[in-house]
């Protein structure tokens, strides 16, 4: 009860923060989130709600990355860890969680992108706009379609965008089955 409430405040301070930047003519991109210890960026016109990772109803025969669906208020979505579909993507080994199960969050995808699903996320990390960065470089040649720009803010931290669009109409995303 007390990670819903958490999340609650959180989700309240992310809405006051994007409103007054918006009204203080702020540029705010991204929603950052980490998942297995990677640092990811999520466009704001593409992210949807955030929620608790509660409920999971999982669904047999689907690849090891697809958890299985959550319902939110009267919908299905189809919830995918992203960093192990990430790293499956990349033909990399599965990272290992660095928070509890209970500890994890849900981003949904925007209505407007017409796809009932949400990334498993272990943390957010709040609000980023082009100011908090010194620098960008854009993805590798053999990097997934998907993958937006690197970015790395002042501390020297590396982010990855992630254009849920491109996500969504990935083939490899779009196939669930084992």
């Amino acid at each position: 009860m007390a990670n819903r409430e958490a999340l609650r405040d959180l989700q309240a301070r992310l809405a006051a923060r994007l409103q007054t930047a918006q009204s203080e003519g702020m540029s705010v991109a991204w929603l950052a989130v980490t998942a297995s210890g990677q640092n990811y960026l999520l466009p704001l016109g593409q992210a949807g709600e955030i929620f608790p990772f509660s409920n999971l109803q999982p669904v047999p025969y689907a690849k090891d990355w697809f958890l299985g669906v959550l319902n939110v208020r009267g919908s299905l979505l189809g919830v995918v860890d992203l960093a192990a579909f990430v790293a499956m993507d990349g033909g990399r080994e599965r990272p290992s969680p660095t928070v509890q199960p209970s500890e994890f969050s849900v981003v949904t995808f925007n209505a407007l992108l017409e796809v009932n699903c949400a990334l498993q996320i272990e943390s957010l990390v709040g609000l980023r706009g082009s100011d908090a960065f010194v620098s960008t470089a854009a993805p590798a040649d053999n990097a997934p379609s998907y993958f937006g720009n690197q970015f790395v803010d002042v501390d020297g931290v590396a982010w990855q965008e992630i254009n849920l669009r491109s996500l969504a109409q990935s083939p490899q995303f779009l196939s669930i089955s084992a």
